[in-house]
């Protein structure tokens, strides 16, 4: 018989065709969990990580691995980018905490099918830090302390670009960094023949970015996805045209308000600098930064170099002074 604890997910493991002998929802401290179930014989406890009390806090998981048999617990994640993060995951691992799974169809699998380190060795960061502690977590970002950026890109006019964009500026910044291109709910990635370039689903989000711990940059085309907090820094385009504008305001007359302090860029844009700022006083908005019509077959685009040496990714600069100067004027 088995021991759930639930949360959030409450509704999702009362639809598992599993034997209960005991089933608590709310949120508890590790502590209260090992009173309920002193002396209480069970096989698995299925535990919603919701259901412990700070458990963005992988100390308060550690609690856990003390309480109880690690090989009797299984935790359902949620979707946070710092539960999916490489550093928290290797810190389950190394507990012994080896079944944990955000897919809640698996949960059921595990109970007869329990992992062994050979199943999660691929979490299990040997190297950690200095202290052997687990990695220190960003909380806006849920990344570890290596400096990860995420960067997503969402299209405000319709068909403004973001997916293009996305694969030009992989290129751009692969000249001086590790970077790692996703995009959500859509596989239209596939059409640039580029084999890696990464397609998930908006479930799957926070895993994929925790599944790329070498990655310095992560570029994502959200697409419609509302996973907006699982990034850095997000861009949000719009194609200047006169029809694309005008359904824009049709379709919503306070999508400008909306933007409000937000990163603006112009993509696809014909416009002028004069243009710019009448557009500015127009929409009561201010433009982050003005990218023009671009060849995607071309090899290298110095104002998408520009716009990302903007963006912070500085190294561009000093990856680009080496380039031969077209005239040599000044040798």
């Amino acid at each position: 018989m088995n021991v759930i604890v639930s949360n959030k997910y409450q509704n999702m493991l009362a639809t598992l065709d599993i034997d209960v002998i005991k089933s608590i929802n709310g949120e508890f401290e590790v502590e209260e969990l090992a009173n309920i179930f002193t002396n209480f014989y069970f096989n698995k406890m299925i535990i919603d990580i919701t259901a412990i009390k700070g458990y963005q806090n992988i100390k308060n998981i550690q609690k856990l691995s003390v309480n109880f048999d690690p090989n009797k617990l299984i935790l359902l994640l949620d979707d946070s980018a710092m539960v999916n993060s490489g550093g928290y995951l290797s810190a389950l691992v190394s507990m012994g905490i080896y079944n944990f799974t955000r897919n809640i169809n698996a949960v059921k699998f595990l109970i007869d099918n329990p992992n062994s380190y050979k199943d999660v060795a691929q979490y299990h960061n040997l190297n950690g830090n200095s202290d052997n502690e687990p990695l220190e977590y960003d909380t806006f970002t849920g990344t570890g302390s290596g400096g990860l950026r995420i960067v997503g890109f969402k299209n405000v006019t319709a068909h403004a670009g973001a997916t293009t964009l996305v694969y030009m500026l992989k290129r751009h910044l692969e000249v001086a960094y590790n970077v790692v291109a996703i995009e959500v709910d859509k596989e239209d990635f596939k059409y640039f023949n580029d084999k890696s370039l990464k397609s998930t689903t908006s479930l799957d989000l926070a895993f994929n970015i925790a599944n790329n711990p070498d990655a310095e940059v992560i570029l994502v085309d959200l697409n419609d996805s509302n996973q907006t907090n699982l990034c850095n820094d997000i861009v949000y385009l719009i194609e200047p045209g006169l029809i694309k504008l005008n359904k824009l305001i049709r379709k919503d007359r306070e999508a400008f308000e909306k933007l409000k302090d937000k990163k603006i860029v112009l993509n696809k844009s014909v416009l002028t600098t004069r243009d710019i700022n009448d557009f500015e006083r127009e929409s009561n908005s201010k433009v982050f930064f003005n990218i023009p019509y671009l060849d995607d077959k071309k090899e290298h685009e110095q104002v998408l170099d520009d716009f990302l040496v903007a963006l912070g990714f500085s190294r561009l600069n000093s990856s680009n002074s080496g380039k031969a100067k077209l005239f040599n004027i000044f040798k």
